[in-house]
């Protein structure tokens, strides 16, 4: 016995270039049927909640799934899996489509070589579908727009409910952000781990999606971009807080990476804070204000 919901969408061309469409959003559980073999020309995240079953590779390999857990579907990847007739499984899926798809695999958050993966929780993945869920009631205009953000965010929370790693915690993430500012190359950050360069590489691609200069490289212009918009530092004396000696060099690097030059974009973003500027996050849910003085 199983009960299933689902709903599939066709959005419009226009739509496929915000990068990112749902095509359709499912909830069910129970002895679910077998699915495949088949092959499909788009992706779709599979996450298992509760219960177990079994994925069957395209070389004939069964792998066994034990919630939680995603399987992903690849596009043009034969696919067979299933849950146990004796126990079934709590299964939601999207499917999904658009480029943006290339640059989020790229970036390691769909991983075509891993089709099972292990998950923490599946909280915050099952949230965001049931935001698709919840839009995909009839006669929402804002259907394509809504369903397209969730999968979004639902790439963020599988890659964030991943077991063996998260990217705001991972001890090599941690320590580079740490030692960000101070002059070293990667070779140098990478001896400082007992590491050599090409493992660096991989641990940090594995947990960031990205190599560890361009890691670095979005930390320490993050924060010279604070430093001009905040303070009246000249921009040398920026470059040098960020780690870079030569300010020429940190000029055309900026400009390179940001689109425009250092003084530029302190002329577009500068408020000068003079002692206001905070480190402390505030809390969405309670922003500070401004008391209403009384008239």
């Amino acid at each position: 016995m199983y009960h299933t919901w689902m709903r599939y969408f066709t959005p419009s061309p226009t739509h496929h270039k915000l990068g990112l469409v749902c095509l359709g959003v499912g909830l069910q559980h129970g002895t679910l049927p077998t699915v495949g073999p088949r092959t499909l020309d788009h992706h779709v995240a599979v996450v298992i909640s509760a219960g177990s079953g079994w994925y069957r590779s395209p070389d004939g390999r069964r792998v066994a799934v034990t919630a939680p857990a995603l399987i992903w579907l690849i596009p043009g990847t034969p696919h067979h899996y299933g849950p146990d007739p004796a126990t079934g499984w709590d299964e939601s899926f999207v499917d999904f489509t658009g480029p943006a798809t290339t640059t989020y695999t790229e970036l390691g958050y769909i991983e075509p070589d891993r089709p099972v993966v292990p998950l923490a929780d599946t909280a915050a993945a099952r949230a965001a579908v049931g935001r698709i869920a919840r839009a995909a009631r009839r006669g929402n205009l804002l259907l394509e727009v809504e369903t397209g953000a969730a999968v979004h965010e639902l790439l963020v929370a599988l890659r964030r409910a991943r077991a063996d790693a998260g990217a705001d915690t991972d001890p090599v993430l941690q320590a580079l952000a740490r030692d960000a500012f101070q002059p070293l190359s990667v070779a140098e950050h990478a001896s400082r781990h007992g590491m050599t360069p090409a493992e660096l590489r991989t641990a940090v691609r594995r947990g960031a999606g990205c190599s560890p200069k361009d890691y670095l490289l979005g930390i320490r212009l993050g924060r010279a971009k604070e430093l001009l918009a905040a303070t009246e530092l000249p921009v040398a004396a920026v470059a040098r807080r960020v780690g870079y000696d030569d300010p020429a060099y940190f000029s055309r690097l900026f400009t390179r990476r940001v689109g425009m030059a250092p003084v530029r974009f302190r002329e577009q973003q500068g408020r000068a804070v003079h002692g206001g500027w905070s480190h402390q996050i505030p809390d969405p849910e309670h922003p500070p204000t401004i008391a209403t003085r009384p008239t």
